[in-house]
């Protein structure tokens, strides 16, 4: 004894061309297995059935299922969304980009310089990616030995003394 279907299958696409869109979708490979549960629906099978059968979440069938209804082939097709609104500005990050022009730039130094300018709190990691996007390179830290006389290159030159063997 099965379960009446709660919602059904709006048929966009016949049984053939589900199965052409399948191959023809094999260069993304996110929206095969999408096809080939919305193929699994057109046979009759339940969603909870062909979300066990896909080895993902009931909830997860459901909203493929949602959205191949509404929007067909293009519903199944993955929606990245990015991440937060920027906190500064394009043209404060030209301003940025002009105050780096000179010099080179830790990013803890740069983070700073945000900070004092444009008010605004960035992680290291943050300012790097920014600096990315820029195409402008940061500055790594080069550690200096205190204990290193001014003169050390010229202590180190060789002489135009002779070896003696």
């Amino acid at each position: 004894m099965t379960r009446k279907r709660t919602r059904e299958v709006v048929k966009h696409l016949s049984h053939s061309d589900l199965d052409l869109a399948i191959k023809r979708e094999k260069t993304r490979a996110r929206i095969v297995p999408r096809l080939i549960f919305i193929r699994m629906l057109y046979g009759r099978m339940s969603v909870p059935a062909a979300s066990s059968e896909m080895n993902i979440p009931k909830r997860l069938g459901y909203i493929w299922l949602d959205r191949w209804n509404t929007s067909g082939l293009e519903g199944l097709i993955p929606i990245f969304s990015p991440g937060g609104p920027t906190k500064i500005s394009s043209d404060q990050l030209k301003e940025l980009k002009e105050c780096l022009s000179t010099g080179s730039w830790t990013t803890g130094q740069v983070r700073n310089l945000i900070m004092e300018k444009f008010g605004v709190e960035y992680s290291s990691r943050q300012v790097a990616r920014i600096l990315k996007g820029l195409h402008m390179n940061h500055a790594k830290p080069y550690p200096h030995d205190h204990r290193r006389p001014e003169d050390a290159e010229e202590r180190l030159k060789k002489t135009d003394r002779g070896c003696t063997e």
